[in-house]
């Protein structure tokens, strides 16, 4: 009896040896991949398009540091954010799943107060877990904050990046890797949105007397470049100047964040992304799914990628971003649990084959702005269903009280840019274009006989994108109740 119960005893201390010598080396193993996992800065700026960057072909602009990541990295040409509306879009960077399936349709401040699910595990809540230092600073602009909670908030001007950037460099010099997510309010509408007199530009967060420690670039109105979307007006240029000297401003802030993470002795072993929120805040790019709107800037410098000075045409998203991020952490993580995909093998890349779709969700800006759109871009087709079409296309205040936009409704003007402003305000059912032969979305092949076929396959990969990602408004296709359940809490 007694030699039975040595031999039960020393197989429960083998068993308890043998599970704790299983523990110590997953802490070990946890421990080897934070130690080799690189520092990560996520630079978002906020209404930014790729039409103001010297490295996406604008000549006027002055962004020397951002051309130098560019040189450094890859530049994607085909970056899609899912909605052109700053919450939104930043839900589903954090997130990386669509809005529509996250509850972020819109706005979180003020009385819009749109929040995403308490069930969703953010960016920021994965990586700590995985051993990250997370800080965050400039604008947030996401809910709740349990949701995307970071471990540090940094405070400073968010119209100052220079000094934005001096107050991270505790976080740059972190003994563990870090993850820093640094938004700022430039090149963003400043207040007040109402200009007196009407005609007056917009300040883009731009003051007379400048910021500390940072030069102020100024731009004529008659040297910029006025996208073909817009009008060519006095008042247009007159803002398109305003905001390029904001970009000025950010690329001067980030000229100084990488200088200082050079200091640390960091910069090898830092991943550094640039990309923008959605596109310039104007009327016909910002809310819309117009290319305007959600084809922005991503440069990404990864030190370990050997290629330097790449341009890649991969079609990516803002919903690829988070698990694009888990994957160069070397965090594990579930694939399914996103709605997005990592393309952290495309970086570096000139030509990749796959990547070839990218999809958007939009639905609000402000609460008032029901406006729900969806899209599919396969290769060169681009479709967008205007689900609540018979509606009168809604105005972000902002725009509404732009300058650029007024000199054109005070003055009963027939066109906005090449569009009839009738034809802005009142929108198809379906737009379908070839962006190879259309790339500024002004033939509407949806009613084409000859197109017939490419409308139905396009709307076939729209809903089964739909289906896919549980999007509520699915049920506007056939109004099918069933699709909702019962509408019963049992």
């Amino acid at each position: 009896m007694k030699k039975y119960l040595f031999k039960i005893l020393l197989l429960v201390i083998s068993i308890s040896f043998n599970s704790c010598e299983t523990k110590q080396k997953e802490v070990t193993e946890n421990n080897k991949k934070v130690n080799t996992s690189p520092n990560i800065i996520l630079f978002v700026a906020d209404d930014h398009g790729t039409d103001a960057i010297g490295a996406y072909g604008n000549p006027i602009i002055k962004t020397p540091n951002l051309d130098k990541l560019a040189q450094e990295g890859t530049k994607f040409t085909n970056a899609y954010c899912t909605s052109a509306s700053c919450a939104a879009s930043r839900s589903v960077i954090l997130s990386g799943q669509f809005g529509h399936a996250t509850g972020s349709y819109g706005h979180v401040h003020d009385y819009h107060h749109f929040s995403t699910y308490d069930s969703i595990k953010s960016l920021p809540v994965l990586l700590k877990k995985a051993g990250y230092e997370t800080a965050r600073i400039g604008k947030y602009h996401v809910a709740p904050e349990k949701v995307y909670h970071f471990d540090t908030i940094l405070e400073a001007n968010p119209r100052n990046t220079v000094e934005m950037a001096e107050q991270c460099a505790d976080v740059l010099n972190s003994d563990k890797p870090f993850f820093l997510y640094f938004c700022t309010d430039d090149p963003h509408r400043g207040q007040p949105f109402e200009p007196d007199p009407w005609d007056s530009p917009n300040n883009f967060g731009n003051k007379k007397e400048g910021y500390k420690d940072v030069e102020t670039i100024t731009y004529k109105p008659e040297d910029v470049l006025v996208p073909a979307f817009l009008p060519d007006t006095k008042q247009t240029r007159e803002e398109i100047a305003e905001y390029y000297q904001s970009i000025s401003r950010i690329d001067q802030g980030f000229g100084k964040l990488m200088q200082l993470l050079k200091e640390t002795g960091k910069a090898d072993n830092t991943i550094v992304f640039y990309i923008s929120d959605n596109g310039m805040a104007f009327p016909g790019a910002k809310t819309t799914v117009h290319e305007p709107g959600i084809k922005l800037p991503c440069i990404i410098k990864d030190p370990t990628k050997d290629a330097k000075g790449l341009t890649s045409d991969a079609m990516i998203s803002w919903v690829d971003l988070t698990p694009t991020i888990l994957d160069m952490a070397n965090v594990d993580f579930n694939k399914n649990k996103f709605h997005g995909n990592s393309f952290y093998d495309v970086i570096g890349k000139e030509t990749v084959e796959g990547w070839n779709e990218i999809y958007a969700s939009h639905t609000f800006h402000e609460i008032t702005m029901y406006y729900p759109m969806r899209v599919v871009r396969s290769d060169n087709y681009k479709l967008i269903w205007n689900i609540a079409y018979p509606l009168e296309y809604p105005f972000a205040s902002d725009l509404w009280a732009s300058s650029t936009w007024q000199a054109i409704y005070r003055n009963n003007v027939e066109y906005f840019g090449p569009k009839k402003v009738k034809d802005y305000l009142h929108r198809p059912e379906f737009e379908l274009y070839d962006l190879r032969k259309d790339p500024n979305e002004s033939d509407n092949l949806a009613t084409k006989e000859a197109f017939k076929e490419v409308l139905e396959t396009m709307k076939g990969k729209m809903k089964a994108f739909q289906t896919k990602t549980k999007d509520p408004w699915m049920i506007m296709w056939s109004h099918d109740a069933s699709l909702q359940g019962s509408g019963v809490n049992l």
